[in-house]
């Protein structure tokens, strides 16, 4: 278990990589409005964890446990977002500021509940595929039937 502000920062690397197919200390210093230093001892830490590989000045790569657990914080805040403002009819400001609070603390069976709940309550699809939050094939097939919607 990594503390919240390294899942933030291990979600920054993801997003960084789907964009630019590139991680830099640079630009996540940047995007998460901090100083490189800061993300130097964020990514130290992530590399003791397993998460990423990197050596000074080189390439930040994410190993696949460091992928599998960012998209699985991306998808955790998703669901409880969607839930809390989809659902519960929070403002779209709450729903995010609660989302980002509740889903470093939520457990895999609780999310996983939570997400069939939430699909099912809103028409996105019928998860009766048994919906696991740490099975890939299961978020994408979430996505491709959200974006169909939208």
């Amino acid at each position: 278990m990594i503390s919240k502000s390294l899942e933030e920062y291990l979600k920054c690397m993801y997003i960084l990589k789907q964009q630019n197919d590139n991680i830099r200390v640079t630009d996540i210093a940047e995007k998460m409005n901090c100083t490189k230093p800061s993300v130097n001892k964020a990514i130290n830490n992530l590399k003791e964890n397993g998460l990423v590989n990197y050596e000074l000045y080189g390439k930040i790569e994410l190993t696949d446990s460091g992928e599998n657990l960012a998209k699985k914080i991306i998808e955790t805040y998703d669901i409880v977002y969607l839930f809390l403002k989809d659902v519960l009819g929070l403002d779209e400001e709450e729903a995010k500021s609660e989302a980002e609070n509740i889903k470093s603390s939520i457990n895999d069976n609780t999310i996983n509940k939570l997400a069939r709940y939430v699909h099912k309550t809103l028409s996105l699809n019928n998860l009766d595929c048994n919906y696991d939050v740490n099975k890939e094939v299961c978020r994408a097939c979430v996505r491709r039937t959200a974006k169909k919607i939208n």
